[in-house]
């Protein structure tokens, strides 16, 4: 699937509507999440705040957990919104969480367009940096090629 292919203003407006059901009752920032998978399912999360600050979960953590529960798959491209349709950037953890499940070739949107992981996580480490005995049996790495 080429960048070509990513329908990036129905990406954008999934993670809009997915920014509704955020629980942010600390922030008040609701943050949705979209991604398309690999093959052509578009899956979305949100945050979730937790009274214990640290213990909330950001909208790309709940979106991998939609990814696994859904099929699994590779993300080829993602697109992060605030409720009000604000571009929002994935954090430093989110990016390496995405990078798990996407890969070098994820596309990002970013201020100044889609950007590939390797500009938005550039030296990233990922389960090819692991041993071979402490690499997962079907890392999602492997789908990458």
């Amino acid at each position: 699937m080429s960048e070509s292919s990513v329908d990036w203003p129905l990406l954008r407006q999934a993670a809009v509507e997915a920014a509704q059901s955020a629980y942010c009752p600390y922030s008040g920032l609701q943050v949705g999440a979209a991604a398309l998978v690999d093959d052509g399912r578009i899956i979305t999360g949100c945050n979730v705040e937790n009274a214990s600050y640290g213990l909330g979960l950001c909208a790309e953590c709940t979106l991998v957990g939609q990814l696994r529960l859904s099929g699994g798959g590779r993300l080829v491209a993602l697109a992060c919104r605030s409720g009000e349709g604000e571009l929002l950037m994935p954090c430093g953890r989110c990016r390496q969480v995405i990078y798990e499940f996407g890969g070098p070739e994820l596309e990002v949107d970013g201020p100044s367009g889609p950007r590939p992981m390797t500009a938005v996580l550039p030296d990233a480490f990922g389960p090819e940096h692991l041993p071979a005995a402490r690499t997962a049996p079907e890392p999602a790495s492997a789908r990458w090629s």
